[in-house]
């Protein structure tokens, strides 16, 4: 078995889901078991500077090998997963995949399929690393993780010519807090790369503006027979703000730059119901005026049932990194010839999400997002050919190879 996949298959193994309702960092400590074994891992390969910190982030450092003027150059993959499947006991597989649909789980009749996803005939020919149906693989982004793990054991051990390799793995990207214990005074790259993309060849650098909204509905509970001008059902001025939003607006309507509403969780009971939003969009000024919608439709609701009926709490996760990663266009211009090197035609494509690099390339650290080589991520159909994780390694290598010697 390759490396590449016996370390990714050890990664899945620790559930990490992280949540955004404890308020800590990280937000489940379960994340800092498998941070410890990373931090473990990367101290028995002879890494400097090998520390786990209290918020259960991992850093290390892999020191240059030359002399010639090169930029210190950051990886960074997040451990934590969604929460939109289940992450604990997973049991992935390896498939010899020679199209047409995979039977992922024969008991319970779960079949990943081409006609729900057309594009899985594209990888034909290669080994997917697949789930069972019943729960995510953690692909996003235990894939990453392996991926510069093994590109970083290779290059201790094939003599390749490199700068100085900051690494860093990150809690809590899911819920949008992958940053904010962040050491990046320490951490010593002039710019980093997220590991955290999809299929093979992506680089994204522009990313969704993200905001969460949270809304608390008060209502009044009285027996029903006698409920005439005296109850306030809160599930139904939630599901009446619901309905105030754009209908189209949302995931399962739009792609490209399009924005969205994302009604994620929902709970209730006559007396209190909430409703979880994220809200999403590429341009800065269309996202200011969705959170003004949001904001302006709880109003309706407290003036037509009574100040007080409903609360909004909104909060901003991440900005779109393209302001920032713009001025350095050498970044993305060297991963694309790294790819190109190693036979992978690249493509850029805007991120319908966010991560880490978001955050950080705000903070100074200007950090595009690379590929991992999966697909299907936040889902029970989530998988990853074994040929493509270990493409991506050896882009890696190839960006801190193609480095040596350049000046910014």
């Amino acid at each position: 078995m390759e490396k590449i996949v016996e370390r990714f298959l050890k990664y899945v193994s620790f559930p990490t889901m992280s949540d955004e309702t404890t308020g800590t960092t990280p937000s489940t400590e379960k994340q800092k078991k498998l941070a410890a074994y990373l931090r473990d891992e990367l101290t028995a390969l002879g890494l400097d500077d090998v520390r786990m910190d209290e918020h259960g982030y991992v850093y290390a450092t892999l020191p240059a090998n030359t002399a010639e003027p090169t930029p210190a150059i950051g990886l960074i993959s997040h451990m934590d997963t969604s929460d939109a499947a289940s992450d604990t006991d997973i049991k992935p597989a390896i498939v010899d995949y020679h199209g047409g649909d995979i039977l992922l789980n024969a008991e319970k009749n779960i079949c990943m399929t081409v006609a729900d996803y057309p594009y899985l005939s594209d990888f034909a020919g290669k080994h997917l690393i697949v789930t069972d149906g019943t729960t995510l693989l953690g692909a996003d982004d235990k894939a990453g993780i392996a991926e510069i793990v093994t590109a970083v054991e290779e290059l201790l051990h094939d003599g390749t010519a490199h700068g100085k390799v900051c690494i860093a793995f990150t809690p809590d990207e899911e819920i949008g807090e992958g940053t904010v214990c962040f050491d990046l005074e320490h951490f010593g790259a002039d710019y980093a790369y997220t590991v955290d993309g999809g299929f093979l060849g992506g680089i994204e650098y522009e990313c969704f503006n993200g905001a969460a909204a949270k809304l608390h509905f008060h209502g009044v509970s009285i027996h029903p027979g006698s409920a005439k001008g005296k109850m306030k059902n809160a599930m139904l001025m939630a599901m009446e703000l619901n309905a105030l939003l754009p209908t189209d607006e949302i995931p399962a309507c739009t792609e490209g730059y399009e924005g969205f509403f994302h009604l994620c969780d929902m709970e209730g009971d006559v007396e209190n119901a909430t409703l979880s939003y994220i809200i999403r969009d590429h341009d800065r000024e269309k996202f200011e005026k969705r959170k003004a919608l949001m904001a302006a439709c709880a109003e309706k609701i407290n003036r037509k049932y009574g100040a007080g009926s409903v609360g909004l709490t909104m909060k901003d996760s991440y900005y779109n990194m393209k302001e920032i990663v713009d001025r350095f266009p050498y970044i993305v211009a060297r991963a694309e010839d790294a790819m190109r090197t190693c036979g992978v035609k690249p493509f850029r494509e805007p991120i319908r999400g966010g991560t880490d690099g978001a955050a950080l390339s705000y903070r100074g650290l200007p950090c595009p997002n690379l590929c991992t080589g999966g697909g299907n991520y936040h889902s029970r159909f989530e998988f990853i050919p074994v040929e493509d994780m270990i493409a991506c390694k050896d882009i890696l290598k190839a960006i801190l190879r193609g480095a040596v010697g350049e000046k910014e």
